[in-house]
């Protein structure tokens, strides 16, 4: 079920690849090629390709009401080299956890190119700042556009290794670049794939709205007990969130939008997003959660060792509670969030977080990150960040 692919404004076909082969990186290759577009997959480990080589591609299954096309996606590469992988590409589409970003702007350093657009989907929270900051520290000087999306696209999973399945398709992604107006040309590069993506305000607008961040992290901890004494067979965001869940919530949802507005940027509420995105109204956060239909169902994670509290804490929390620490904003439930986290998993949030000093943000006035994220790098005097900082 292949089809010809649509061209962008300037009449070119955009090539990609997809950077990570998990589930939504499988997704998206399969996708993206079975629309007819050039795309290649990289993957840091050879083991996760092997099936995929084996097949000859992958196959993405029927889904209940033909979502996307289905077939075997034959791929125009499939390599753990990134030199391989990324000089006959145009869009570089990074589908990893985001604990993996720092990983990929560090391989893809000296590969790139003038043109290159690098999306990262999703950013998390000061995805596309800390990719680019890697960029500057290696001295990229190419002309690259990064930017992160606010979500992932995909509702999908591996069905076995060189199998996968989308089971939905979001209708609507904000996408942002750094700097800001750059946005339209990422949006300009994906639509003919993607029309799903839709300009975002600038990447502080997508990261402070990233919604992940409010409900992930700390409703797991609220059910540490739970989740170990059953392995997640509770419905998680009904019995896992009762009125008293929702106030910490609530309170932990305030502190991030008051960062944002510390930086002059509106932050969406998470009772509002409920109501934007579900269709979903209450009077508290609580009866929004309740209202929503497609909360039914979904069940905890089976272990406290999973990505709501590996990737959410420090890609998430932790950029919220350090750019609030920079500009005098307090945030006391965020900080306990990360701390107790932290004791469950026995970690440090903190120091695998996402800092201020990895978003390439320490020193920076409340002006110079403005012109940073709307405008490009701004001038600022003194050393850079040692290593060890960054």
């Amino acid at each position: 079920m292949a089809k010809e692919p649509v061209t962008n404004e300037a009449g070119a076909r955009p090539r990609f690849c997809v950077l990570g082969a998990g589930h939504g990186g499988t997704a998206m290759a399969a996708h993206l090629a079975l629309m007819g577009f050039q795309t290649n997959l990289f993957n840091r480990s050879e083991e996760r390709l092997l099936p995929i080589k084996l097949m000859g591609g992958i196959e993405l299954l029927r889904t209940e009401g033909d979502v996307v096309p289905h077939g075997t996606a034959r791929l125009h590469c499939v390599t753990t080299d990134i030199a391989e992988a990324l000089p006959d590409s145009d869009v570089l589409m990074v589908a990893v956890p985001a604990t993996g970003h720092r990983f990929m702007a560090e391989a893809c350093a000296s590969h790139l190119r003038n043109g290159h657009i690098v999306v990262l989907n999703p950013g998390r929270t000061g995805g596309a700042l800390e990719f680019s900051h890697i960029l500057r520290r290696r001295g990229v000087t190419a002309d690259v556009v990064v930017a992160e999306a606010q979500t992932f696209i995909y509702a999908s999973r591996c069905v076995n290794p060189a199998q996968v399945q989308i089971l939905r398709v979001k209708n609507s992604i904000p996408v942002a670049a750094l700097p800001a107006y750059r946005t339209p040309e990422v949006v300009q590069a994906l639509r003919p794939a993607f029309p799903q993506f839709a300009p975002g305000d600038n990447v502080i607008k997508t990261s402070l709205d990233n919604i992940g961040a409010v409900f992930h992290p700390t409703v797991t901890v609220l059910n540490a007990a739970r989740i170990e004494s059953t392995h997640g067979d509770f419905e998680y965001y009904i019995d896992g969130v009762t009125e008293s869940v929702s106030r910490v919530l609530e309170a932990l949802d305030a502190e991030r939008v008051g960062v944002a507005a510390a930086m002059g940027f509106n932050a969406i509420t998470a009772r509002q997003w409920l109501y934007l995105a579900y269709d979903a109204a209450g009077k508290t956060l609580h009866q929004a959660m309740r209202a929503n239909p497609g909360y039914y169902g979904i069940k905890g994670p089976y272990r406290l060792d999973h990505r709501y509290l590996n990737e959410d804490v420090p890609m998430s929390l932790v950029p919220i509670a350090s750019l609030g620490d920079m500009l005098g904003v307090e945030t006391p439930t965020i900080d306990a969030a990360i701390h107790l986290a932290g004791l469950l998993n026995g970690c440090d949030y903190w120091a695998e977080g996402r800092t201020v000093e990895r978003l390439g943000l320490a020193g920076l006035s409340l002006k110079q990150i403005r012109e940073l994220v709307l405008e490009g790098l701004p001038t600022v005097s003194g050393a850079p960040p040692t290593h060890d900082q960054a």
